[in-house]
């Protein structure tokens, strides 16, 4: 199913982790070593039809054949969450349990996560919306023990706010704790596979769908040669100010098509831009738009 997706991937230096709770999808996705690591959640087990938790993750955990998996704990008190999630560390040296920022009371779990990571299980700590709730959970989390922060990048763009920004201040506070890594969770398209990989972020998440969608996109498929856009943003620091083949520009763009209000139109691409609706014509004249 995903053998082929080295050359849609080559040059990224982002992880991979297939989210999703069908044994099925997670067995092929394994023989893929473009998948670093495996996510699913409580929700996507009941859409999967999941009715024992340990023998699906025991069964999962066959087939992630050491790389990273995650599993959440089902509870919302503070001494349950932190009890399942010393059973589901039990499953596996490469398992990291899952933890909200927020239980459904939207109480910090600061104390769970506190309490879990000095006693060093490795936590994904999920849900994460603000910036605030980083910097509380980078506070909380041990130092020396692996762990993950999980921001809801594509819930973030649903609101209306870019969360390529939003990403880069979060690795911004992560920066002195390299033992966490950022995942982008959520993503909504797969310019978010490039968005993320752009900015540092070390991790993301793709559904069975968007996997799909990568191994199968003409876009993807053929060769890509990024360069520098105009906009405002390309002055401010870059992860990589070359952008070699793959990486997207530190505002969002990639082959050349910026996201940002100043942009200039992609060389490959001759339809007026998509944020402004004006014509090519009139933007490289220099021309006044109305």
């Amino acid at each position: 199913m995903y053998g082929i997706m080295g050359g849609a991937v080559a040059g990224l230096a982002i992880k991979i982790f297939a989210d999703g709770a069908d044994l099925d999808v997670i067995a092929r996705a394994s023989g893929d070593s473009c998948i670093a690591g495996f996510t699913t959640n409580p929700t996507l087990m009941r859409a999967a039809g999941v009715s024992d938790y340990r023998m699906f993750a025991l069964a999962a955990l066959k087939w992630a054949t050491g790389r990273p998996i995650c599993f959440e704990v089902l509870a919302d008190d503070f001494p349950t969450m932190a009890a399942q999630a010393r059973e589901i560390a039990s499953w596996g040296s490469n398992v990291y349990v899952k933890v909200p920022a927020t239980n459904t009371l939207g109480e910090f779990c600061g104390s769970a996560i506190a309490a879990l990571s000095s006693a060093g299980v490795k936590l994904n700590v999920t849900a994460v919306m603000t910036l605030e709730q980083v910097e509380r959970v980078c506070d909380a989390l041990a130092y020396r023990t692996p762990a993950i922060v999980s921001v809801f990048a594509g819930r973030i763009a649903d609101t209306g706010r870019g969360p390529v920004p939003h990403a880069e201040q979060a690795l911004r506070i992560l920066r002195s704790r390299p033992e966490i890594e950022l995942l982008w969770a959520s993503p909504r398209e797969l310019l978010n596979l490039f968005q993320a990989d752009a900015i540092g972020c070390q991790i993301i998440t793709l559904s069975a769908d968007l996997l799909k969608n990568l191994i199968s996109s003409a876009a993807i498929s053929a060769p890509i040669r990024a360069k520098p856009c105009s906009c405002s943003a390309a002055t401010r620091s870059l992860r990589d100010t070359t952008l070699p083949s793959r990486r997207a520009c530190h505002c969002g763009s990639v082959r050349g098509l910026c996201l940002d209000h100043a942009c200039s139109e992609s060389d490959r691409d001759r339809r007026a831009c998509d944020l402004r609706r004006r014509p090519l014509q009139a933007r490289r004249s220099g021309r006044p738009m109305r």
